[in-house]
């Protein structure tokens, strides 16, 4: 159970931390015209990966503010993740595993 735990709890950082990639990469493509938000699927996609990494964003844009035009925030929120993930598994996922097997 425990192994499930840490398991779950690193995915879903992981799985963080690639929305906020693909939703930087996506609106780096919108910015350069190279896709269009008129395709169906792309404004779903895109929709979607504003409604997941969006509370994520959203206190560090409001605490950094654009550097000349550019949002460093995805990659301060990625640092964080990581750090995070490390903290976990450097502290928590040891007693996890040691009470739940």
């Amino acid at each position: 159970m425990g192994y499930a735990i840490v398991w779950l709890v690193n995915t879903v950082l992981s799985l963080m931390t690639w929305a906020i990639i693909l939703s930087a990469i996506l609106s780096w493509l919108f910015a350069f015209d190279v896709i269009n938000n008129r395709n169906r699927f792309v404004a779903q996609l895109a929709m979607f990966l504003d409604a997941v990494t969006g509370p994520i964003l959203a206190p560090f844009r409001r605490v950094i503010p654009p550097l000349g035009g550019i949002d460093i925030s995805p990659v301060v929120a990625i640092l964080t993740l990581q750090f995070l993930g490390i903290l976990f598994n450097r502290m928590s996922a040891p007693f996890l595993i040691g009470v739940f097997g």
